[in-house]
Order: C-alpha cells, then sequence, then structure tokens
C-alpha cells in the first residue's frame, strides 16, 4: 500500500482490514485531498462504519468542515452529530416523480433510528440530506449532505464518501415562504393546509410506534354572526385574534391548535379521546370566563368543540376523523352551545 496521508487520524489504514478495503479508502482519500486544496465551497468527507456497531467515524473530511465546526479532526464526528437538530429526507411520492414529500426527523428521534436510517442508506447506496445544525457561535445553517456509498461486506465496514453544501439561504427562503402560505394572516395561527401534515406526521409516528393515538378537536365560536352585526366586522376580528392568542396560551406542548376558516378552529392532541376532551375542555373554561375588551366594549364568548380520535376509527384517515369531530361538533351546537362532545 502507498504511504499513508500526512495528518491521518481514521482507522482503517492502520487496521486490520482486507487490502481490497484499504486501497478504495487511500485512493477516495488522495481524491478527496486533491479536491479539498481547490477551496470549492463543497466540503468533502469519508465516513466509515462497522455493521454491527453505531459508531461513525470519518477516514477524511474537508478542513472548510473542521473550521465550520471549530473542532479537530478527532473530535468532528461527536462536535458534527451534538450539533444536529433536525434532518431533513426527501421521498418521491408519485411515480412520475414530480411530487416530493418532506420527512423531518428531530433530534430526539434521530439517535432512535439510526439503525434504520443506515440501513436504507446501505439499500439505496446514497445519503441525500439535509441538516439544520447549530454552530458553535450559536448561528443556525443548513447543510446539504450528498455521498455514495459502498459495502464491503468481508470486512463488515461500509463507507461513505461525498459533499456537505452550505444550503442556508435555500433554506431560510423556503421556510420564509411556508410561513408566508401557512399561517393565517389575522391570527398568525396555522392555516388548514398546516392541519394536513401535522396530522400526516402524527399518523407516521402512531404507525411506527411512537405515539399510541391522536385527537382531532373541531372548534367553532358561538353566535359569531351575531358579534359582526352587533359590534361591527372591527370587533369580529378582535374576538378571532385574542382568541387565537388566548388558545396558543392554553395549549401544552403536545397540543397544536390552528384556523380552520372564518371562526372555525381545529386542534390535535396527543393520547386518546379522553385527553382530547381534557384540552377541549380547558379552553372552553378559560374562554368562557375571558373578556374580550376592545374600544371600550366589553363581551363574552362560548365555542362548541367535536372531539374524535383515531381509536375510534378502523383505519385512520383525516377526512373520516375530521366528518366524526364534525358530527360531534354539531352536536354540541344542536345541544345548547359552549359544550365538548367526544366519544363515549
Amino acid at each position: 500500500m502507498k504511504q499513508l496521508p500526512a495528518n491521518y487520524s481514521g482507522q482503517i489504514l492502520n487496521g486490520v482490514f482486507s487490502h481490497i478495503l484499504k486501497e478504495r479508502t487511500l485512493s477516495v482519500i488522495q481524491a478527496s485531498e486533491a479536491f479539498d486544496s481547490y477551496n470549492f465551497p463543497l466540503m468533502p468527507y469519508i465516513t466509515a462504519w462497522h455493521q454491527e456497531d453505531n459508531t461513525i467515524w470519518y477516514e477524511f473530511v474537508g478542513q472548510q468542515f473542521i473550521e465550520l465546526l471549530e473542532t479537530n479532526v478527532t473530535d468532528i464526528s461527536k462536535v458534527f452529530r451534538d450539533s444536529i437538530q433536525d434532518q431533513r429526507i426527501f421521498h418521491y411520492t408519485d411515480v412520475s416523480q414530480s411530487e416530493v414529500a418532506e420527512e423531518i426527523i428531530t433530534r430526539r428521534q434521530i439517535s432512535r433510528k439510526r439503525h434504520n436510517l443506515r440501513k436504507n442508506v446501505q439499500k439505496n447506496k446514497q445519503v441525500e440530506a439535509i441538516y439544520q445544525i447549530i454552530l458553535p457561535s450559536d448561528r443556525t445553517i443548513w447543510l446539504k449532505d450528498r455521498g455514495r456509498v459502498e459495502h464491503f461486506p468481508n470486512d463488515t465496514i461500509t463507507l461513505t464518501y461525498g459533499c456537505l453544501t452550505d444550503v442556508t439561504k435555500e433554506m431560510e427562503q423556503k421556510e420564509l415562504l411556508e410561513q408566508i402560505g401557512y399561517f393565517d394572516d389575522l391570527t398568525g395561527l396555522p392555516k388548514r393546509n398546516i392541519m394536513k401534515k401535522l396530522f400526516e406526521v402524527r399518523t407516521a409516528e402512531r404507525q411506527r410506534g411512537y405515539i399510541d393515538e391522536f385527537s382531532v378537536l373541531m372548534i367553532d365560536i358561538d353566535h359569531f354572526k351575531l358579534v359582526n352585526d352587533t359590534y361591527g366586522h372591527q370587533m369580529g376580528d378582535f374576538v378571532l385574534k385574542e382568541l387565537a392568542a388566548l388558545m396558543s396560551s392554553l395549549k401544552r406542548k403536545e397540543e397544536d391548535i390552528g384556523r380552520y376558516g372564518g371562526e372555525e378552529f381545529y386542534g390535535i392532541s396527543l393520547g386518546n379521546n379522553q385527553n382530547g376532551v381534557k384540552f377541549a375542555e380547558r379552553m372552553r373554561r378559560n374562554i368562557e370566563d375571558h373578556l374580550f375588551s376592545h374600544n371600550g366594549t366589553d363581551i363574552h364568548i362560548t365555542i362548541s368543540t367535536g372531539v374524535a380520535s383515531t381509536e375510534e376509527i378502523d383505519q385512520c384517515g383525516m377526512d373520516s376523523l375530521l366528518a366524526l369531530a364534525d358530527k360531534r361538533l354539531y352536536r354540541a351546537k344542536h345541544e345548547g352551545r359552549n359544550k365538548v362532545i367526544g366519544g363515549s
């Protein structure tokens, strides 16, 4: 084998591995070093891991990446892992590959899913992901990872070699466009299309065993037309904004709230129907007691809510769950309003 690269800190070239693996590793290192020397806006890397081991290490890492994380070759694997906030993976959703779905894997989920993620990488023979990371300077950036994967079964070693690219501007622009399109101008709450995304996330978590059940809430302001007709649309807009702020302050981390349209709102709550009803009752009681004061006018309002849970339907579909929650909302209205109706 040729002479070891300068400042080499990997394991393969000094370890008890096959000649084939060592030669392949050395040739990719030499190519990566040559590429890195031109200071392109790309950060080359080579990682390796044992088939039966979760530990990953770098056989080579570009100087720009080391400087970005303010670390050294020896510690960069741990520093990078600890800096990751989430990982984005993009999947084609149809045969024509014209639509792409974004899967967000949170920092908490990454450690649990690491084995499956690596199995998928080996199967696809490529890496394609985007990482949100926090630098030592507390600045948040996005790095796009594209690489090739080679498996050496006799050594039980997998090599990945590729490049990281800073795509912070692109991802910030994407998030800005999503916020413009997904959040209601008046209340600041997520719109109905965010509910669809939340439903997809919760459904996927349920299918993978991360959560047991979740509930959907359909919420409607009682006699809202009377508020507009009596006090004017400025008062109506104020009530919607104030109500949105109040409901947001009442929700917990396992609960979400959004505007469905007009005077209707939606909620999503982790847990069974009882959890959903408790969330709805917490909001109903506080809203009933809240004084809405605007330009010298004080009024009280109430809400009616229908709650439906995934435990109540055979197949977890958004349309069927919403239809059940909407049916119970109608019942709450019919039975006198200012009510929460869930499953029996």
